[in-house]
C-alpha cells in the first residue's frame, strides 16, 4: 500500500474516530493493554531479533532504548491504565459568548485529525504515542527507527487488531517502514494535518524545510543545570546526579552543569564527588579543573554537545545572568533548571530562560508527559506554536467554533438594524 493510500485510509478513519465516545476510546485502550500482555512473549521474541540484527552497531544508550522487555511492557501497560483514567480531552467547551440576542457561539475542543509521527528506535514510544492519539481521537501514521523494525511491526499489528475488535476503525493506525514512505508523507498536506518529528536538530530542520504540513518540532535535548550562589550543596548534588544519571540517554538529562563562580569552592567538591561516584565523566574549563583536577579538559565543542551518556561538561559563570545567556546561546530550548535559595534569582531564571520547561530546585528529568500527569507524551516540543513542552492529550487537540442561531443573517447588523452584544457567557 502506498503512503498516499495509507494516509487516505487514516483520514477516513479519523472522521469516525473523532465521533467516538469517551467510553469507546477507553474500552479500546483497555483492549490494547490486554492484547499487549497476551502477546508479550511474541513481542519479546521480535525484540530479541531486532537486538540480534543490530549487533554491535549500537552503543549502550541506543541498545537500552531499543530493548523491550518485561519491565518495558509493564510500564506501557501501566501507562495505558493511567491514560484511561484521564478526563475526555474532546468536546470541552472553552469559551461561550452571546454574539447577539438568540445568537450563541461556543469554542469546543476536537481532534487535530491525522498526525504523522517519526520517532527514534524506542518500541515503547510506539505504544505511548498511539495510545495518546487514540484517546484524543486522532488517526496516526507512525514511523519508528529501523533498528526496531520487527518489534514495531508486531506492536502495531497487535494494537490495531485489538482496537478494531473494540469497535475502533481499523485504519486509524498506519505503520510506515521505509525512508521513502516518510519522504512521501511530507507532500500529503491534503490528508495529514500535523507532523511530529523526534530526533536531531538536523533531522527536524530537514522535515520542516521539506513539507508544507505544520510541524511540531521535537529536536535535541541539550539541557542545563545551574547552581546559583546560594545553592545548598546537598540539594545541588542530589539534583545534579538525578538529572544526569537517572536516564542518561534521555532527552531531558542534563549535558552541561553551570556553577556560580563565587560558590564553586563550596559546591564543586561535593557535587563532583557525587557525580563521579555515580560513574559520570566530567569535562571542565580551566577554572573548574583547578577546583577539581580529576576533570578532563573541556573543549568549546563540549558546550554544544548532547552526549546522551554519562558525560557532563562543567563551566563556571559569574552570576545567574551569565548562566541564562549561556543557556539561551547553547541550549536547545528543551529543559533547564536552577538550584538556588533565592526566589528573586529563580524568578529571573524562569522568566528569561527561553525553554519549554524551566525548573527551580528540581531535576530536569521531571520534563515528561507521564510525570506531568498528561498521560505520557508524543514528544517534547521546542516549538512556540500550538503546544510546547511535553505534548500530551491537550497538545493533540485543537478547537472548532460552533454557532447556534435562529435563522440569523448578517445584513441586519450591517444595516444597523441589529446590534452585537458580544457578551461572555459562563
Amino acid at each position: 500500500m502506498s503512503t498516499l493510500e495509507m494516509a487516505r485510509k487514516a483520514k477516513a478513519a479519523s472522521i469516525l474516530l473523532s465521533d467516538t465516545s469517551l467510553e469507546d476510546r477507553n474500552r479500546a485502550l483497555e483492549a490494547m493493554a490486554n492484547a499487549l500482555q497476551a502477546q508479550g512473549e511474541a513481542i519479546f521474541q521480535a525484540n530479541r531479533q531486532d537486538l540480534q540484527e543490530a549487533g554491535d552497531s549500537l552503543g549502550e544508550a541506543l541498545r537500552k532504548r531499543l530493548l523491550f522487555d518485561q519491565g518495558k511492557l509493564q510500564d506501557v501497560v501501566a501507562g495505558l491504565h493511567a491514560l484511561r483514567k484521564l478526563p475526555d480531552p474532546l468536546g470541552r467547551v472553552t469559551s461561550r459568548r452571546e454574539l447577539a440576542e438568540g445568537l450563541h457561539l461556543r469554542r469546543v475542543t476536537c481532534p487535530i485529525g491525522v498526525i504523522g509521527i517519526i520517532f527514534e528506535a524506542r518500541p515503547d514510544a510506539l505504544v505511548q504515542i498511539s495510545s495518546l492519539c487514540l484517546k484524543s481521537g486522532n488517526a496516526v501514521l507512525l514511523k519508528g527507527g529501523r533498528e526496531a523494525f520487527h518489534t514495531n511491526r508486531l506492536l502495531a499489528e497487535v494494537i490495531a487488531q485489538a482496537t478494531c475488535q473494540a469497535g475502533i476503525p481499523r485504519e486509524w493506525l498506519q505503520l510506515l517502514e521505509s525512508r521513502e514512505e516518510v519522504q512521501g508523507m511530507l507532500s500529503l498536506n491534503d490528508t495529514i494535518d500535523l507532523i511530529v518529528p523526534r530526533g536531531s536538530n538536523a533531522f527536524v530542520r530537514h522535515i520542516m524545510e521539506n513539507t508544507t504540513i505544520p510541524v511540531l518540532g521535537h529536536s535535541a535535548g541539550l539541557c542545563h543545570l545551574y547552581l546559583d550562589e546560594s545553592a545548598d550543596p546537598k540539594m545541588a548534588a542530589a539534583v545534579a546526579v538525578d538529572a544526569k544519571t537517572q536516564g542518561a540517554s534521555a532527552c531531558n538529562a542534563i549535558e552541561t552543569l553551570l556553577v556560580n563562580r563565587k560558590a564553586a569552592p563550596r559546591l564543586l567538591p561535593q557535587v563532583c564527588q557525587a557525580l563521579e561516584a555515580a560513574g559520570v565523566e566530567l569535562r571542565g574549563d580551566e577554572e573548574c579543573r583547578r577546583l577539581w583536577p580529576a576533570m578532563k579538559m573541556a573543549t568549546p565543542e563540549d558546550w554544544a554537545t548532547e552526549y546522551l551518556s554519562l558525560v557532563l561538561s562543567v563551566k563556571l559563570v559569574e552570576d545567574v545572568k551569565e548562566a541564562i545567556d549561556h543557556i539561551n546561546h547553547y541550549g536547545s530550548h528543551h529543559t533547564d533548571a536552577i538550584v538556588t535559595e533565592s526566589a528573586a534569582n529563580a524568578d529571573l531564571f524562569q522568566r528569561r530562560v527561553d525553554s519549554a520547561d524551566v525548573f527551580w530546585n528540581a531535576s530536569t528529568r521531571f520534563a515528561d508527559g507521564f510525570r506531568f500527569g498528561l498521560g505520557a507524551e508524543v514528544g517534547i516540543s521546542t516549538s512556540k506554536i500550538h503546544a510546547r513542552g511535553p505534548v500530551g492529550l491537550e497538545g493533540l487537540t485543537i478547537y472548532k467554533w460552533l454557532l447556534e442561531g435562529q435563522g440569523d443573517t448578517v445584513a441586519p447588523f450591517a444595516q444597523g438594524q441589529r446590534q452585537y452584544t458580544h457578551r461572555e457567557e459562563g
